[in-house]
């Protein structure tokens, strides 16, 4: 996700999303049908996995992650009314592209790698890069984000919708620091939906198990999981930074998520997401 080669964790969170709608029986919790051509020629070995071992805890757990968060980030921004998102580690999203306008100007935030990378699976699969859409290349760990966003036309007098989702726990910790800075720079009435994992001593046993294979195969990839946070410890530093929060959210109680059948994918306590706004 930060050097220069195409990141893993994209790769896994697209074919989640592809594999919700091959493997999980309706009601879906979100549908990305622009998630497999986007993955191209990996399509078929990622969700070959999923079908073979769909029930596995890691795949299950993946796909109910990834799912909700996305759909809980997009009810919000489609509900906000604001004109400008900004994905923070957008990977292979893919929301601009599902989108006919709809009057919302996208900004794609990532590392430069991950982007050139994005462009080339886009281009392989003909799917257009629409006019109200901007990239914008940034390393969290080196690069100042907001003089980033203003040199690609983002509007720091308007305010603006921010998903951060699957990004901070791959961080250092002046890293998540500094990015919400950035963000308490932003107008009055911004919100930012972001993801934050749970340390061991917050999390329940399936939580944990899940961590057991979770962290390990995202070391291995050359993506470790850094920062850990609690609710109470993410809003001390969101407070720290003139954020207030809006509620914190459990994966398994999102409605979306309550919504599903028995055949729904596992949903752990592993990650939680947070709302907050600029004080």
């Amino acid at each position: 996700m930060f050097s220069e080669k195409p990141s893993q964790t994209a790769m896994m969170a697209s074919a989640a999303r592809a594999a919700h709608l091959v493997v999980d029986e309706p009601p879906h919790i979100f549908a990305d049908r622009l998630a497999a051509p986007l993955l191209g020629e990996r399509a078929g070995e990622l969700l070959g996995y999923h079908r073979l071992h769909g029930g596995h805890l890691i795949l299950s757990g993946t796909r109910a992650q990834v799912t909700a968060r996305s759909r809980h980030a997009e009810d919000r921004l489609l509900g906000s009314g604001l004109t400008q998102y900004v994905s923070l580690g957008a990977g292979l999203d893919t929301f601009a592209y599902r989108q006919a306008g709809g009057g919302i100007r996208v900004f794609e935030v990532d590392h430069p790698a991950t982007q050139e990378w994005k462009k080339r699976l886009l281009a392989d699969a003909g799917i257009s890069v629409p006019e109200f859409l901007t990239f914008v290349g940034v390393d969290f760990e080196r690069d100042d984000l907001n003089s980033r966003l203003g040199a690609e036309g983002f509007a720091f007098d308007r305010p603006a919708f921010v998903s951060w989702l699957g990004v901070s726990m791959y961080l250092t910790a002046e890293a998540v620091s500094a990015t919400l800075t950035a963000f308490a720079a932003f107008a009055p009435g911004s919100e930012l939906v972001m993801e934050y994992a749970l340390p061991p001593e917050a999390r329940d046993p399936l939580s944990e198990e899940m961590a057991g294979y979770a962290l390990p195969a995202a070391a291995e990839r050359g993506e470790p999981w850094l920062t850990f946070h609690t609710p109470e410890s993410v809003t001390a530093l969101l407070a720290g930074r003139g954020l207030r929060v809006v509620e914190h959210v459990r994966q398994p109680d999102l409605p979306a998520v309550a919504a599903r059948t028995a055949a729904t994918p596992v949903s752990v306590d592993l990650c939680r997401l947070v709302v907050a706004t600029p004080a």
